[in-house]
């Protein structure tokens, strides 16, 4: 058998054409005998080249609206029999099956065609067989057949076979095989989940998860770790963020960076740029400042106010466009990443001065109610979860105290109670005016949580030269019920005025009384936001 056998015959057939024509004028160029279908066969022989249809292959014509066309031993025979082998040889010439030696192949646009919201017939139409049939007979038979599945791949190719007397290499040939697995796994994992998703099926007896690679990135959470950064759309979308953004200026984004991005980027989301201006600042994946106001340079200025030490080398993102003035405000201080939906070109200049800064620019915002799926991996396996996307819109909000609160403690309860779904467990945070007072994360005592808030309500304070903490006269939220008074007595101690919790704790009757007894305002919600 020759180990890198010289491409005589070609077998192409895309729906992506990008590319084809070049690639196809160069295979024919070496004398490569061309083959292909439907529209693809049409363009090619527009551009002046000599195509066989696949029916000579096969002897019968595409059928069923295209349905059956390379379904048959004339293609998968080519595709699939061992080069050198004399048991196979002799069946193919038997058969008069021609040694198909390279085939271009991308698949129907299922993905793109869920994506633009098809009706149920016309996605299922457009889910491909042949396709996969024929990629992954040619993958199987890599050690004879090249497969592509990629137009990023056709340049390569041609300068494998240019520097090998018309052959492609073993290692190409294994390289384009991997890839082209990945790409029918992917495809199908797309078509599974978005019939689980017509059925309702939460929790499918199996479950893929396709994703596109990004970007390869230097390292993980730490140098000795590797990562990269795949796209993976659900139900053919990809969600606004990070995977869509584009990145203006800067270095290189690192894993840190497009996790803490990403958690910033939901956060901000969570309010309408309709109604007000927000700024959120992420340090390490935890909120340290977040605020609404009339603009984004005041909601700036509130956010960063919060904790102006944490916010150094954080991440800022904007639910509106980013403008001149708040730019040049950040700029002040160093920041990693900024995301916005736009920017300026006043901001962008602004910006640009900082060549270190990444300036991503997202287009749109992800939207916090949207149903979805997160994954996140164990030992062995991974959960999968619905996404939170819980709100206190529209929740039957009870209010548990002898004085219920004001409008606007209730609005800033609404408020932190939003922040607090994002911080990580346990979690407190004190708001006041639409501004965060003190954030407390990630303690194993809902008590530390509360001291820690209060404490950096404290500090902050100083830092901005005010006379008394930011939760003097504040608000606070709790991302899950109170096991016992003493939370809530931190939060009385620390200045704030009323308590936004879910409630259900078997001591939740102390719990009021407790705050009856410091005339606090609760609220119960009825939904906790446990993020670890």
């Amino acid at each position: 058998m020759t180990a890198n056998p010289i491409v005589k015959l070609a077998l192409i057939s895309v729906s992506d054409k990008t590319g084809i024509t070049e690639f196809a004028k160069a295979l024919a160029e070496r004398g490569v005998g061309l083959i292909s279908t439907g529209g693809t066969a049409r363009k090619l022989r527009d551009e002046g080249l000599t195509v066989r249809d696949v029916a000579d292959l096969t002897g019968f014509p595409e059928m069923l609206d295209g349905r059956v066309k390379t379904l048959h031993p004339g293609v998968h025979g080519g595709l699939l029999g061992i080069r050198g082998n004399a048991e196979h040889s002799a069946a193919m010439a038997a058969h008069n099956i021609e040694n198909i030696d390279l085939i271009a192949i991308n698949l129907y646009p299922f993905e793109q065609t869920i994506a633009r919201g098809a009706d149920f017939d016309e996605a299922i139409e457009n889910i491909d067989i042949g396709g996969p049939a024929m990629i992954r007979a040619a993958a199987k038979n890599h050690a004879g057949v090249a497969v592509l599945t990629d137009p990023e791949d056709y340049a390569s190719v041609l300068a494998d076979m240019a520097a090998n007397g018309g052959a492609t290499l073993m290692e190409t040939r294994k390289r384009l095989a991997a890839k082209a697995y990945a790409r029918t796994a992917a495809y199908d994992a797309t078509i599974s989940n978005w019939f689980a998703a017509r059925l309702g099926e939460s929790a499918p007896t199996h479950y893929s998860l396709p994703g596109a690679l990004r970007q390869t990135l230097r390292y993980g959470e730490n140098p000795h770790q590797s990562a990269a950064f795949y796209v993976s759309p659900q139900n053919g979308r990809v969600r606004p963020g990070v995977a869509t953004a584009r990145q203006v200026q800067g270095k290189e984004l690192s894993y840190n960076n497009l996790n803490d991005t990403d958690a910033a980027y939901e956060l901000v989301a969570e309010f309408d740029p309709a109604a007000s201006a927000a700024v959120v600042i992420v340090k390490h994946a935890n909120p340290c400042g977040v605020a609404v106001a009339a603009s984004p340079f005041d909601a700036y200025q509130l956010a960063l106010r919060c904790d102006p030490v944490s916010a150094f080398g954080g991440i800022i993102a904007l639910n509106r466009e980013l403008d001149g003035e708040t730019a040049c405000a950040i700029s002040e201080i160093f920041t990693e990443v900024i995301i916005a939906p736009g920017a300026t070109p006043e901001a962008q200049e602004i910006l640009a001065k900082k060549k270190n800064l990444r300036l991503l620019l997202a287009g749109s915002l992800p939207d916090p109610a949207e149903t979805g799926a997160t994954l996140r991996t164990l030992a062995g396996g991974f959960l999968m979860q619905e996404r939170d996307n819980g709100s206190p819109d529209g929740r039957d909000l009870k209010v548990v105290t002898e004085r219920a609160p004001t409008e606007q403690e209730t609005a800033d309860m609404k408020f932190a109670f939003r922040v607090c779904k994002h911080v990580k467990s346990n979690a407190i945070v004190f708001a006041k005016d639409g501004a965060t007072a003190g954030i407390g994360a990630g303690q194993m005592s809902r008590v530390d949580s509360a001291r820690i808030a209060s404490w950096k309500g404290r500090e902050a304070a100083e830092a901005a030269g005010l006379p008394e903490a930011l939760t003097r006269g504040s608000v606070a939220a709790s991302d899950a019920f109170f096991p016992f008074p003493d939370g809530l007595l931190a939060l009385a101690d620390a200045g704030a005025t009323a308590v936004i919790q879910p409630g259900g704790s078997m001591r939740d009757d102390e719990v009021i009384a407790a705050a009856n007894e410091r005339g606090l305002a609760m609220i119960l919600t009825g939904m906790r936001h446990f993020r670890h």
